[in-house]
């Protein structure tokens, strides 16, 4: 079992993690390009509609990570058939990617020592 102090380079101060909007979205469009609606469909699927970003925590999250180099806007269209020209496409980038990766190491090991304290059941 991983611990804490295992994570090595992982960043566990809040302040240097992602929100939780920001890690939804980045993780919405790790595996392609979406649009806005597709972004908030794929948060409630991979969360078993558990979570629902609305538009406004939606369009100022993608706003702040695009302004971080996160996200970036793209004229590539994942499905024709289902394009709108009013629609923006956002894909993740390289420093998305290391920062989703990040992230998700770091409550990897918040969750591994909340198992080791047994606060989520039997391990």
């Amino acid at each position: 079992m991983r611990t804490i102090a295992d994570a090595g380079t992982v960043r566990l101060a809040r302040t240097e993690g992602l929100s939780r909007s920001a890690f939804l979205v980045l993780l919405a469009v790790a595996d392609r390009a979406r649009h806005g609606l597709g972004i908030i469909d794929e948060v409630e699927a991979s969360t078993g509609g558990k979570v629902k970003l609305g538009p406004g925590t939606l369009y100022g999250t993608i706003q702040k990570v695009e302004a971080e180099g996160l996200i970036r806007e793209t004229t590539a269209v994942p499905d024709p058939a289902d394009d709108d020209p009013r629609r923006r496409y956002y894909r993740i980038t390289a420093a998305g990617q290391r920062a989703l990766r990040r992230e998700a190491e770091r409550m990897s090991a918040l969750v591994d020592a909340a198992l080791d304290k047994r606060v989520l059941g039997e391990t």
